[in-house]
């Protein structure tokens, strides 16, 4: 009888083998691709709408949620920030940061202190929204505005650059350091394919002068949101 048992377990493995590989191929075949490109290609891929903002909220979008890590103990904002330090900040009791180093790109300043950085939206929220968010369930935009799946998704900055940027696009701000800017854009331009966002003809206009000109070398890297 045992050894019968045994043969039963066997062949129930070996069924199961082609089962789980079948599982897994096809896991495989519809997760996103990462896609690669040139700023100008990628400006391209962009479509061109209208924005509109009617019915906006900021609580439209909740934030900061658990995060990625749901045994961390840490919100989305600690998360980013840990994972942006240059100098690892001490993670005290209710995921209390002390310590730490950061840079914010937008401007090049040195920080050492985690109340001093906002963790900035690349796409705002608000042009998110004009974008094509409004049409979106409550949990995409959660999804969106908790994005750590893309590390161009969410930045920490100084909080004068995130506040003087507030919820404009490049055709209306640009970071105050040229030597973030094409970087900058070609982040804008990522997180807009990425979530299937729109551009006005304004905003395109913009990015075109950028990716026709002084940033015509910078590569696109994005994933389409799942």
């Amino acid at each position: 009888m045992i050894k019968n048992l045994a043969r039963g377990f066997g062949a129930l493995s070996l069924a199961l083998v082609p089962l789980l590989s079948s599982q897994a191929s096809q896991a495989a075949q519809t997760a996103p691709v990462a896609e690669v490109t040139t700023l100008a290609d990628a400006v391209g891929l962009v479509k061109a709408t209208e924005e509109d903002r009617t019915g906006y909220t900021r609580s439209k979008f909740k934030h900061w949620n658990g995060g990625d890590d749901a045994g961390d103990g840490c919100n989305t904002r600690a998360e980013v920030l840990l994972a942006e330090a240059v100098v690892a900040p001490t993670v005290e009791a209710g995921c209390k940061l002390t310590g730490g180093t950061w840079v914010s790109y937008y401007d090049g300043q040195e920080v050492t202190a985690a109340g001093s950085l906002d963790i900035d939206h690349v796409v705002p929220l608000a042009e998110a929204w004009d974008s094509g968010a409004s049409a979106w369930t409550a949990a995409r935009r959660e999804a969106y505005a908790n994005d750590q799946g893309a590390d161009v998704s969410l930045v920490a900055v100084t909080a004068r650059t995130n506040r003087s940027k507030s919820d404009q696009d490049p055709a209306e701000w640009m970071p105050p350091s040229p030597q973030a800017q094409c970087r900058y854009v070609g982040e804008w331009v990522a997180t807009k394919l990425r979530w299937g966002l729109t551009a006005d003809d304004r905003e395109l206009q913009a990015l075109k002068v950028y990716a026709e000109g002084p940033c015509e070398d910078t590569i696109v890297r994005y994933t389409p949101a799942a």
